[in-house]
C-alpha cells in the first residue's frame, strides 16, 4: 500500500497541470492555479490518508502523454486507470459526464436527470467543480441550459479552447474523416 501520493506539476499549451497518481491509479491531473486547488488537494490527502510527494512514475508519465495527444487532436477518450475520490453524489455524477461524448455538450440539468434527481442542478454543478480529473472526467463539456459556458477551473478561455478544439476534431457525418491530423497514439 502506498503512503504517498506521486504528484508532479506539468505545463501544457493551456496551463500548468498537477498530475497525482496513488496505487497504480491516476488520483489527480488538474490546473495548478485554480481557486479550488486547497479543497481539491485537501480531499484526496484525507480520503487517502497521506500527503503528496513530488515524484514520477509510469501512471503520470502515461497521462502527460496522453494529455498531449488529446491537446494535439489526436485522442479523443483517455485509457488510464483513475481513482474518483469524493461522495457517492460526487462519484455518481463524474461516471455521467465519462459517458459525455468527445464534441459533445450537456447542461447541468441533463446530469441531474441522468442520476434521476432533476432538481440537483446546483448539486451537479458542485460536484462538478470538484472534480480533480480534468480533461479526463470532461468537467468542461458542461453549459448551463442558457447556453452559456458556465465556470471552468481552468477558466473560461481555457474551456472555449478545449470544446473548440474537440468541435474541429469531431467529424460531420457528411465528412468522413478526411479531415483529422495522422496521429500516432
Amino acid at each position: 500500500m502506498s503512503t504517498k501520493i506521486n504528484t508532479t506539476y506539468y505545463k501544457t499549451k493551456i496551463g500548468e497541470l498537477i498530475i497525482g497518481s496513488y496505487e497504480n491509479k491516476l488520483c489527480l491531473l488538474d490546473f495548478r492555479y485554480r481557486k479550488m486547488r486547497p479543497t481539491v488537494d485537501k480531499r484526496i490527502k484525507n480520503y487517502l490518508k497521506c500527503d503528496f510527494l513530488e515524484r514520477e512514475d509510469e501512471i503520470i508519465a502515461e497521462a502527460k502523454k496522453q494529455v498531449d495527444e488529446y491537446l494535439q487532436g489526436c485522442r479523443k477518450k483517455f485509457k488510464i486507470p483513475v481513482l474518483l475520490l469524493g461522495s457517492d453524489f460526487q462519484k455518481q455524477v463524474w461516471n455521467e459526464l465519462l459517458k459525455i461524448n468527445y464534441g459533445e455538450t450537456a447542461t447541468y440539468l441533463d446530469i441531474a436527470k441522468r442520476i434521476n434527481n432533476p432538481k440537483a442542478t446546483r448539486a451537479v454543478a458542485s460536484a462538478n467543480g470538484a472534480n480533480a480529473l480534468a480533461l479526463i472526467v470532461p468537467c468542461h463539456r458542461i453549459i448551463a441550459s442558457s447556453g452559456e459556458l458556465g465556470g471552468y477551473g481552468g477558466g473560461l478561455p481555457v474551456k472555449k479552447r478545449l470544446l473548440n478544439l474537440e468541435i474541429k476534431n469531431t467529424p460531420l457525418p457528411d465528412k468522413g474523416n478526411n479531415d483529422f491530423k495522422a496521429c500516432k497514439i
